[in-house]
């Protein structure tokens, strides 16, 4: 069924999806993305996928567009209407955590694709590099919305224009990655983290991941209010049952994200 990704669906509740033209440090095409969203669909609509991985095969996480594809006539805008903002507002408004393993090199689109997903895991080989400017181009697919969030206007300014390419260590030092792993330990570490992310309350982390990319367009008030509502809508959930019923029978809770 895919032939640019590789998506896996595993039984502890996590699906896998897994960026497949190694040969071109996993960069981006049509075909490609069309694939992303059909497997973005299915984690969606599958009730028993609790958490989605999105990671790179071979030395690459992703190097962005595959520019071998474009001519000199090709509206680039178009490109982002058609097939990157679609990608990119998708794993946004997936009311289901999404890690992005960067296991190596991440640039261009690629960057913003590992920035757009909820939690970052990156492998201590990785480097980041916004390379739109190597091109005369301006960053794309979020970027410039996300990284001065994270670093700070001046830093991401530096980032988007000079292209410097960011080590594992400087990436987590800034506030773009969340924990640094060790090659040996890669694959149990990923494993680890995304089935602890799966076995919680997954409606309530959806409630989190939408309100929390909402606040930093609303007043104190309204965010408030929007935290009331989320509440409401958790408080009345089968997970907080489960939840106040473990805490007073003193045992584990089995949340169901439901």
């Amino acid at each position: 069924m895919y032939e640019n990704i590789m998506f896996e669906k595993r039984n502890n509740g996590v699906a896998r999806l897994t960026l497949n033209r190694p040969q071109q440090l996993n960069a981006f095409t049509e075909e490609m993305h069309m694939e992303m969203l059909q497997a973005l669909k299915e984690t969606s609509r599958d009730g028993n996928t609790r958490c989605l991985v999105i990671t790179g095969e071979g030395r690459a996480f992703c190097a962005g567009e595959d520019i071998q594809g474009l001519g000199e006539e090709t509206d680039h805008g178009e490109i982002l209407r058609k097939r990157y903002n679609p990608l990119i507002s998708a794993i946004a408004n997936l009311e289901k955590p999404v890690i992005a393993a960067v296991n190596g090199i991440c640039a261009g689109s690629g960057f913003s694709l590992a920035l757009i997903c909820d939690f970052m895991l990156v492998s201590e080989k990785a480097s980041f590099v916004s390379s739109f400017m190597n091109i005369g181009l301006v960053p794309d697919s979020g970027l410039m919305y996300l990284l001065p969030r994270l670093v700070g206007r001046a830093k991401a300014m530096e980032i988007a224009v000079l292209g410097e390419k960011i080590s594992a260590m400087e990436a987590r030092s800034l506030g773009i990655a969340g924990r640094i792993i060790s090659e040996d330990y890669w694959e149990s570490e990923i494993e680890g983290f995304s089935a602890k992310l799966a076995l919680m309350p997954t409606l309530a982390i959806g409630l989190v991941k939408r309100y929390m990319n909402e606040s930093f367009s609303v007043t104190i008030d309204e965010m408030l209010s929007k935290e009331a509502s989320a509440q409401r809508i958790a408080g009345l959930s089968k997970d907080h049952r489960e939840g106040v019923a473990a805490f007073f029978e003193k045992r584990k809770p089995h949340f169901q994200g439901r």
